[in-house]
C-alpha cells in the first residue's frame, strides 16, 4: 500500500510514525516547510517532498499516480479539500481529510464521491465525542468501544482502601463474582499486559475488558461510582465546546459555558439555547467560586491555551468534591510532564484524530483469513486493542486458547460469538463467524493469525 500524508505537524507525524514501520506500506509525506519535512525523514521511515499538497507538480512527484490513499492534515481545510481534489483527478486514490469547520463538515458530503473522500475527520468533533463518553461514566479515564459498542476497555485508578489493593488478577472473578478481564496496568512509566499472577496497587490505572452490564456491577462492588454526571461547566466556548454541548443536553445532562468573548457568547447563546452561558474569563477563580464550581459534578477545560487548561483544572480539583475533570492538551510533547499531576482525564485531539484515520487504514487491509474491524490506543499508547472477524478457518480456530501458542505480550481479551459478548478463559475456543479483541504491545498486527508464534 503507498500513502500520500499532507501536512507534516503533529497528527501528520503520528502517522509517519505508525506506518512508516510498517513493512508493506510506502510513505511520503508532503510539507511546505523544509525543515519539518528533513525532521520527518530523519526520524521515521518514510520519503518526503517539499510544497504544497495543492501543487500538481509536487503530487505527481509524490507519485500521486501510483498511491492508494491520499491523507490530507494540514491545518486549512481549504487546502486539506483542494489536495483531496486533485489527488481523486491525478491518481483517482482514496482520500482522507481532516475538516474543522462546521459549516465544511455538512456541505462537503455533498461532493464527497467527487472528492475521492473515504473519510471526513473532525478533531473537534472527535474529542467532544471522548469527553461525552467519559462524562457518562465519570469513574473512567478512558473507555473504548468493540463489538459494535456491546463491549467496552474502561481504564480507572485504583483508589486507596479499594478492595483490588494487593489482589492477584487471577483472583478478581473468584472473589468478586464478577466477569471482567483486566488487559492493562500503567504503573509510574510501565505498562504490563498482566499474567494471572500479577498483583494490583493503590494508584495503579488499570484497564478492564467488559460488557456494558458487567461493568457498571464491577465498579460498584469496588466501591467506584458509576452514574453519569449531572451537570458540568465548560471553560472555553470554541467549537470542542459546542460539539460535547450538543451531545450532552441531549443527553440530560445541565450545561453551564463561560467564554471571554462576548461575541462567541451571543453566538452560543443562539445555538445552544437550553444551555447557560456565562460570559467571562474562567481562568478567573472568583468567576468559578460564583458560579458554582464547589457544587459542580463536572470540569471541562477547553481554552486553546494548554497551560490554562491545565492551571483551571488543578484549581478545579481542589474545589470539587470528587467530580469529574477533563482536561483538553493540544500539545503532545508536554504529555510526560502532564501524566504526573493526576489531572483525571486529559483529551489530546490530535491523538484521537491521528488513531481515527489509523484505525480506517487497518480495516481496509483486509486479508483472506480475517480482518481489523475495530483498533483503539491504550495504556497510554503503549498498546494496540484490536478487533478482528474471523472469516474463514485460521490456526487459531478449533483449538482452545491455552493451548495457541501465542507469542510474549499478547491477552485475547474478548469473543463476540453472534452479539454473545464470552470474557476468554483458557478452556474457550474461537470459532468462524467471530469477531475477537486482540491486546498487545506489538505494532502493526492486521491478520489474527499475526498472535501466533511462527513455526
Amino acid at each position: 500500500m503507498k500513502i500520500i500524508i499532507v501536512g507534516s505537524g503533529k497528527v501528520g507525524q503520528k502517522l509517519a510514525q505508525e506506518f512508516g514501520a510498517e513493512k508493506d506500506i510506502d510513505v511520503t509525506v508532503i510539507d511546505i516547510n523544509p525543515a519539518t519535512v528533513s525532521d520527518t525523514v530523519g526520524q521515521y521511515d518514510v520519503m518526503g517532498v517539499v510544497g504544497s499538497g495543492t501543487n500538481i507538480d509536487i503530487l505527481n512527484e509524490a507519485d500521486i499516480s501510483g498511491a492508494d490513499l491520499l491523507i490530507a492534515v494540514t491545518g486549512s481545510d481549504e487546502i486539506n479539500l483542494m489536495s483531496c481534489l486533485l489527488a481523486k483527478k491525478l491518481g483517482n486514490c482514496q482520500t482522507i481529510a481532516r475538516i474543522r469547520k462546521p459549516e465544511y463538515a455538512k456541505s462537503v458530503n455533498v461532493f464527497k464521491d467527487d472528492l475521492g473522500l473515504a473519510m471526513i475527520i473532525n478533531p473537534e468533533q472527535a474529542a467532544a465525542r471522548e469527553i461525552a463518553r467519559v462524562l457518562r461514566l465519570p469513574s473512567a479515564i478512558q473507555i473504548d468501544t468493540f463489538a459494535k459498542g456491546r463491549v467496552e476497555i474502561l481504564k480507572f485508578r485504583v483508589p486507596e482502601g479499594c478492595v483490588l489493593h494487593d489482589l492477584k488478577v487471577m483472583d478478581i472473578v473468584s472473589k468478586l463474582n464478577c466477569d471482567v478481564l483486566v488487559c492493562g496496568v500503567e504503573r509510574a512509566d510501565e505498562a504490563f499486559i498482566p499474567g494471572g499472577h500479577f498483583v494490583l496497587k493503590e494508584g495503579d490505572l488499570v484497564s478492564i475488558v467488559s460488557s456494558i452490564q458487567n461493568c457498571s456491577q464491577f465498579f460498584k462492588k469496588i466501591g467506584i461510582k458509576t452514574s453519569r454526571v449531572k451537570d458540568t461547566m465548560i471553560v472555553g466556548g470554541g467549537s470542542t465546546a459546542y460539539y460535547l454541548a450538543v451531545q450532552l443536553i441531549q443527553s440530560g445532562i445541565d450545561v453551564k459555558i463561560i467564554d471571554k468573548d462576548q461575541k462567541r457568547c451571543d453566538e452560543l447563546c443562539q445555538l445552544l439555547p437550553k444551555a447557560t452561558i456565562i460570559h467571562g474569563d474562567g481562568a478567573d477563580n472568583w468567576l468559578l467560586l460564583e458560579e458554582g464550581i464547589d457544587h459542580a459534578q463536572s470540569f471541562v477545560s477547553l481554552t486553546n491555551i494548554d497551560e490554562v487548561n491545565v492551571l483551571m483544572s488543578l484549581y478545579a480539583k481542589s474545589r470539587m468534591q470528587g467530580g469529574k475533570i477533563v482536561t483538553k492538551i493540544d500539545r503532545i510533547a508536554y504529555d510526560e510532564i502532564i501524566s504526573g499531576l493526576d489531572l483525571d482525564t486529559t483529551v489530546y485531539p490530535k491523538d484521537i484524530t491521528a488513531e481515527y484515520i489509523i484505525k480506517f487504514i487497518r480495516a481496509m487491509k483486509n486479508t483472506i483469513g480475517s480482518n481489523v474491524e475495530t483498533m483503539h490506543m491504550i495504556l497510554d499508547n503503549k498498546a494496540e486493542a484490536l478487533e478482528f472477524r474471523i472469516n474463514d478457518n485460521s490456526p487459531v480456530t478449533g483449538i482452545s486458547i491455552d493451548k495457541l501458542s501465542l507469542k510474549k505480550n499478547i491477552l485475547i481479551a474478548c469473543i463476540n460469538r453472534n452479539g454473545s459478548i464470552i470474557i476468554p478463559r483458557g478452556r474457550d475456543v474461537i470459532q468462524k463467524g467471530d469477531t475477537v479483541v486482540i491486546v498487545t504491545t506489538h505494532k502493526g498486527f492486521e491478520d489474527i493469525n499475526d498472535i501466533l508464534e511462527k513455526a
